[in-house]
């Protein structure tokens, strides 16, 4: 029974989805309630705000656990490692109040689609349906699964016909209105949150909870001028924190708002068509697009007619898609599965733009709303930028720890003040708050504001290098990046291609190159129909717009597309597009051809056909262009020549884009609808026609950039959607791989009958001949070769194909061969971002560099994914480059190692000044006394406030190192650091203060303080009381104050100065202008205030007067303490050479697991496998998991 209610208490919400949830069902108790409460009332309000931080202790407070059926209050939490919580209330939807179906109340279904989730949920005869609200999208409890299910969309389980049937013709009016009142208003709504809210929510940090907290004692002990300057500043950062928060919201809310006021025509079966504003629709709804530009306000399928769709803000590249209706087929597949991964192409997504619509003779063009609101493709972009995935980064974790660990020496003073003051017999009041005054004074509480200023000043750095940043954090992160991943067309190749030459083939035979720019046009060959008609070019405003690969195509043959070619017929207007020759090309038996029918490209198919027609001619013709490899697969084999491979290999050896082009005659009688024709059938029987060959040029910035990344020991890897011979050309042209280095090609095929799954290792055919020719070269680059302490001497290179296979079928070599791979091309979107997430579970830090449309997943999934489009859509990338290369990388990379340094500065220091202080008050302590209100205001502002908001100022260094500034605070340099640098403080401090009490000069208690010349020896004062008094007023005035406060303000400058490091990461800091004049000023400052021998000065700041001598030896003391603290920083703890020499001597080795295969497989001597073959064990679904690499991320 307890299994039972604990299987129904938690389920999986988004199973195996990016946001997958837990949620578990919990039932409000009353008498729990009232003891909460009670709670609340007692505890001043810190037990709400301790719900408020976590909200998990809320519901196990305030209810118990029950199955989710019965659940009021469910509780979330994310399946990351993070394993956040939240709280979410069940509410109830009320349909009773609607004009419901007829025969809806007596059993039959609520809606007319038999497989939709709202018939599951409605309960009867209430007609109530239980819903939660969680990131901006509504789930409602299925009865049947008994789950919260998402209801914003249409079922995926519909298949083609059920789209075009259920939902062809529109829905009833009653229909509308239950799916409305269900699924909500189709708006992405982002609203400008108040500005109390925002207030309130940045007050009830913790860190300003605890601040209030150290104010609100510091104020009780009368140190009014230090709190009023901390309140002021914390003013002016809430401010900020909250001006900021609000413009991004702003930002946010205008940027969506205009899709929601759209105005469609939608229709209904009983009442026809009319305009609607584009906030009333419902998945299902059918609406017409009637040629007018639109932005589309939803995801759409298209069910009838086609349309030209502009998807910048999807996919960041602004080239015009072509879109088609979804084939009316009795298949019994669901649509998306029947469409394979090409179902794209018939969906219109809501963000992006109609530009052109082809309607049918049947009338405008139509299409059924599948989704609506934030479950759309723009509203799940604005979810991701409300609701970021957080960043798992060790710096803000380790700052947590380095509290909680101050917190503890805090206790420790707490305990010794408290047994202090009790053996001197003080009031209660005074021990409480001296113990918590030397509790506060450890734990500085401006650490994690401090943090923020490294980014934030990166952040501004990069703005003027035209990188743009929408995730501050993951600055930092660009600092511990090893691994880069580059799409090749666009980022290290230039954007357009050309065209370089066209390979007819006639008789199955290549003939003689044509090549281009040619002073004589193009003969009319076969190839040439393919040439001009097979393209998804576009004339827009007279202009010709499309894929740069099919405008340079288009533009070789010198023909002209129509613009004003729309065929009337009887039906209405039927849109095709007509291409005839223009002046300049050669005469063609052909007075134009008619495009009829597209079947468009797509990433995952890698081709696209065209179905057309000669003016003229009765005949149809089908051209299909691709990859060689694919469009050969649709040829008759006899049509293709005999040397196809030799020939491809030739040119894509050499670097070039090869395109292969193809055609049959479709045999399909008169008046026949092309629209209607299955893309598999009438794809198949091509005749081969030749291939197109394009130049695709290196970017001048791309080979002086990878050479930089190499020379810094960060690996480049290639991912494109090209060919693998021209993408292993360009990873050697660009220096990726290095003259001599071997290039292993990794074939995977997928089992086929009774043979198991196999995989191929072969060396590619140009290695050997490079190794042999460059083998004297090899020598002398031997260095450069060696990159990040392995020997890439070999490359790996593969396909998506043998990608997938190599996933599926022998996943525990994946590591092996991912730790040196270094080319991977025909990815499709979805293994470029699989690719990106392997890489990090071998714990690489991977940034990601792409600029368009295929890499958007792989952007976001990256620690760092930097776009080159200057679209909206690189939202969807944390980093934009407005500069379209790829020198945005090292630029990032140094300014997150620079941020990063300076973050790691910042803490340190910032918990050296808590700890000196802590030191001097704890010595003052011992005998009743405290320093002086000036003398806090002095140390926490002038000196430590200014540190902290200048440090960080220093700018990157301009070259990078081959090594990565230490990921974590709590490592041992800095622990070393921190602790050799307390045990100095101590030192000084310690000796200062017992040093004072042996000179001759020195009294216990001292009433004048002036240093006129006769007045050396100051007599001493009668009552022993006056020295307890706890009031800042009347503190004692004493000479272990006046030897103590230099020693500990001085020795703030002094850590601040040595923590400050330039170099490998940093500029010196002397190029830090205002950080070098302000520590001048500071020690000038109390330089001045120790020396000035003024009675107004020693008054104000409650000094003694010494002698001169004396206070020349607290000076020495300070000046041993910097050469001892420099020296440890510089010689020892900076060291990088003594570190290794500390680590190979006691046999340290890293715990990456990249680190860990590299090892191995140096070790292994059959590896890497050369012209070998091996199978999978059995040929099963089954993954095959390494026991090693499936704990990787343990470590």
């Amino acid at each position: 029974m307890e299994e039972k209610l604990w299987k129904d208490h938690s389920v999986l919400l988004n199973k195996d989805e990016e946001n997958e949830l837990e949620i578990f069902g919990y039932k409000t108790q009353g008498c729990r309630k009232a003891l909460c409460i009670a709670g609340y009332i007692l505890s001043c309000g810190a037990l709400l705000l301790l719900f408020y931080w976590k909200p998990e202790w809320d519901v196990w407070a305030n209810c118990i656990r029950c199955c989710l059926e019965e659940a009021d209050v469910v509780l979330l939490r994310t399946t990351d490692e993070f394993q956040r919580y939240t709280r979410k209330k069940v509410t109830w939807i009320d349909l009773s109040t609607l004009a419901l179906p007829v025969g809806s109340n007596s059993g039959g279904p609520l809606v007319a689609d038999k497989d939709s989730v709202i018939n599951r949920a409605i309960m009867k005869p209430q007609l109530k349906m239980r819903c939660i609200q969680v990131q901006k999208i509504r789930y409602i409890w299925d009865f049947s699964v008994k789950e919260f299910k998402k209801v914003g969309s249409l079922e995926d389980s519909n298949t083609c016909h059920s789209i075009h049937h259920k939902f062809g013709a529109g829905l009833t009016r009653e229909e509308q209105e239950i799916r409305q009142l269900v699924c909500g208003p189709n708006a992405i709504e982002v609203e400008i949150r108040p500005i109390w809210k925002l207030l309130f929510k940045e007050i009830l940090n913790p860190f300003y909870v605890f601040q209030a907290f150290t104010l609100t004692l510091w104020l009780s002990q009368g140190y009014t001028e230090y709190s009023v300057a901390i309140i002021i500043l914390s003013i002016i950062s809430v401010g900020l924190t909250v001006y900021d928060l609000r413009q991004q919201s702003t930002k946010l809310h205008d940027l969506v708002e205009e899709h929601n006021k759209v105005q469609v025509t939608v229709c209904t079966k009983s009442e026809g068509c009319k305009k609607l504003e584009s906030r009333y629709l419902v998945p299902g709804d059918m609406f017409l697009l009637d040629g007018k530009k639109l932005p589309l306000p939803c995801d759409a399928v298209l069910i009838d007619g086609s349309c030209i769709v502009n998807e910048g803000m999807l996919t960041g590249e602004s080239i015009p898609v072509t879109k088609t209706p979804l084939p009316l087929t009795e298949s019994l597949m669901p649509w998306k599965t029947h469409s394979m991964e090409d179902y794209r192409r018939h969906v219109l997504f809501c963000g992006t733009e109609v530009i052109q619509t082809k309607p049918t003779g049947r009338g405008p063009a139509r299409a059924v709303v599948l989704q609506t609101g934030f479950d759309t493709a723009k509203g799940d972009l604005v979810r991701s930028i409300l609701y970021p995935k957080p960043v798992n980064f060790k710096l803000y974790r380790d700052a947590f720890k380095f509290i909680v660990g101050l917190s503890v020496i805090g206790m420790f003073g707490l305990i010794y003040t408290v047994c202090v003051f009790v053996s001197h017999k003080k009031s209660v009041a005074d021990v409480v708050a001296m113990a918590l005054f030397l509790l506060t004074v450890a734990v500085p509480p401006t650490i994690p504001a401090a943090l923020t200023t490294g980014t934030v000043y990166a952040q501004r750095r990069l703005k003027k290098k035209k990188i743009f940043c929408i995730s501050p954090q993951r600055i930092n992160i660009c600092g511990q990046i090893n691994l880069v991943c580059f799409d090749k067309t666009g980022t290290l190749t230039e954007d357009g291609l050309d065209l370089w030459g066209v390979i007819p083939s006639e008789g199955s035979r290549f003939q003689k190159i044509h090549k281009f720019p040619s002073s004589t046009p193009l003969p009319w060959v076969p190839v040439c129909g393919a040439m001009v008609s097979c393209h998804s070019l576009v004339v827009l405003d007279k202009k010709i717009q499309g894929d740069p690969l099919d405008l340079k195509m288009f533009e070789g043959t010198h023909w002209e597309i129509d613009d004003s070619s729309t065929a009337q017929d009887g039906a209405g207007a039927l849109d095709t597009c007509v291409i005839r020759p223009g002046p300049k090309a050669s005469s063609a038996p052909v007075e134009g051809i008619a495009i009829l029918h597209q079947f468009p490209f797509s990433s995952g198919l890698q081709r696209m056909s065209v179905v057309s027609q000669k003016i003229g001619e009765e005949q149809y013709d089908l051209y299909m262009k691709g990859a060689p490899e694919i469009v050969s697969s649709f040829c008759t084999q006899e049509t293709v020549p005999a040397n196809f491979l030799k020939e491809l290999k030739t040119y894509t050896s050499q670097g070039f884009r090869v395109i292969a082009l193809a055609h049959k005659v479709l045999n399909l009688g008169k008046d026949v609808n092309v629209s209607n024709l299955e893309r598999e059938e009438a794809e198949s029987g091509l005749a081969f026609l030749g291939l197109l060959v394009m130049e695709n040029r290196l970017k001048q910035e791309t080979k002086p950039v990878l050479q930089e990344l190499a020379a810094a020991r960060i690996r480049s890897v290639m991912v494109t959607g090209d060919n693998l011979q021209t993408a292993v050309t360009v990873a050697r042209n660009a220096g990726m791989i290095h003259t001599g280095s071997k290039v292993i090609l990794v074939e995977a095929n997928e089992p086929e009958g009774s043979t198991p799954a196999s995989i191929a290792w072969r060396l590619a055919e140009d290695s050997e001949a490079n190794t042999a020719a460059f083998s004297e070269v090899c020598a002398n680059t031997e260095e450069k070769i060696t990159l990040e302490g392995e020997t890439s001497s070999y490359h790996f290179a593969m396909n998506g194909k043998s990608y997938q296979v190599i996933i599926k079928y022998f996943y525990n070599l994946l590591p092996k061969i991912l730790v040196n791979a270094t080319v991977f091309a025909r990815m499709s979107p979805g293994q470029k971002s699989s690719l990106v997430e392997e890489f990090q579970k071998l714990n690489y830090y991977v940034g990601m560099c792409g600029d368009g449309a295929n890499d958007c997943g792989a952007l976001k999934m990256a620690h760092a994914g930097i776009s080159l489009s200057e679209q909206e859509a690189s939202v969807a990338s944390p980093f934009t480059s407005q500069i379209p290369n790829i020198q945005c990388v090292p630029e990032l990379i140094r300014e997150g190692r620079a941020a990063l340094v300076a973050s790691f500065a910042v803490v340190k220091y910032l918990t050296l000044y808590g700890l000196i202080q802590f030191v001097g008050t704890a010595l003052l302590f011992w005998q009743l006394q405290i320093f002086g209100n000036h003398q806090y205001l002095i140390q926490d502002v002038i000196i430590t406030l200014l540190v902290c908001l200048t440090m960080s100022l220093t700018e990157a260094y301009p070259k990078l190192a081959p090594y990565r500034p230490p990921g974590q605070l709590i490592s041992p340099p800095l622990l070393l650091s921190i602790i050799l640098n307390v045990c100095f403080t101590i030192s000084m401090q310690t000796c200062g203060f017992l040093l004072v009490k042996q000179q001759p000069w020195y009294v216990a208690l001292a009433s004048q303080r002036h240093c006129s010349p006769g007045n050396q020896t100051v007599s001493p004062t009668s009552p022993v009381g006056n020295s307890t008094n706890s009031g800042a007023q009347s503190t004692v005035l004493s000479y272990e104050d006046t030897t103590l406060w230099p020693l500990s303000s001085i020795n703030c400058i002094i850590v601040a100065f040595v923590f400050s490091k330039g170099k490998p990461f940093r500029k010196p800091i002397y190029t830090n202008y205002i950080f070098s004049v302000v520590l001048a000023l500071q020690l000038a400052v109390c330089l001045f205030l120790f020396f000035a021998d003024i009675d107004a000065v020693y008054g104000g700041m409650q000094f003694l007067c010494t002698p001169v001598i004396w206070r020349v030896y607290i000076l020495l003391m300070l000046l041993v303490t910097f050469c001892v603290s420099f020296f440890t920083e510089d010689v020892i703890l900076q060291n990088k050479h003594l570190w290794l020499l500390i680590k190979a001597w006691f046999g340290y080795q890293s715990n990456s697991q990249y680190r860990k295969w590299q090892r191995m497989l140096q070790r292994d001597p059959n590896w890497p496998p050369v012209n070998a073959k091996d199978f999978a064990a059995k040929s099963t679904d089954e993954t095959y998991v390494n026991p090693i690499y499936e704990h990787s991320d343990e470590n």
